[in-house]
């Protein structure tokens, strides 16, 4: 099952990373799958489906933006999301998940600023940066628990 949720994973980003348009959208689809593995098989195949889907689409993909997303954020978020929310107090896993999503943020910024945004160029830039950033993280993550819900309820369940 792992080696299919790979392969899923990769015509996400290989769509991707020839269209432009969708780029930001198929990367976070391309998650999704991670997050399926984690239902079907656990944890640790969730992690192998990131790692497997990571490394090949670095290999493979001719642009490298939609696997690097993938590898700096939305492939290993569903492990984070599922480990996050297994800790008892709804504010202490925002906390954490706001605190994963800036130092992913930060760690993009820091070393691909000219890659994903060298349109910035001044400090109230930066700042609208991670509050619009951390806004639209919010709406990804309630819209992202939603669809792992629909997964669970319907496809797992009869399967």
């Amino acid at each position: 099952m792992s080696a299919l949720f790979t392969a899923f994973c990769v015509i996400s980003l290989y769509i991707a990373s020839v269209w432009p348009t969708g780029q930001l959208g198929l990367t976070a689809f391309a998650s999704l799958f991670v997050a399926a593995a984690i239902i079907e098989s656990g944890l640790s195949f969730g992690l192998y489906v990131f790692i497997a889907g990571s490394a090949l689409g670095m290999l493979l993909l001719p642009n490298k933006i939609a696997p690097l997303l993938y590898i700096l954020f939305f492939g290993y978020y569903p492990i984070i999301k599922s480990l996050i929310e297994r800790i008892n107090g709804i504010l202490l896993q925002w906390t954490l998940k706001l605190l994963v999503f800036n130092a992913a943020l930060t760690v993009i910024w820091v070393f691909l600023k000219e890659l994903f945004f060298g349109f910035i160029d001044n400090t109230l830039s930066v700042a609208l940066l991670y509050l619009g950033g951390n806004a639209v993280f919010a709406l990804f993550d309630y819209g992202f628990s939603k669809v792992v819900l629909f997964y669970a309820e319907i496809v797992h369940k009869r399967g």
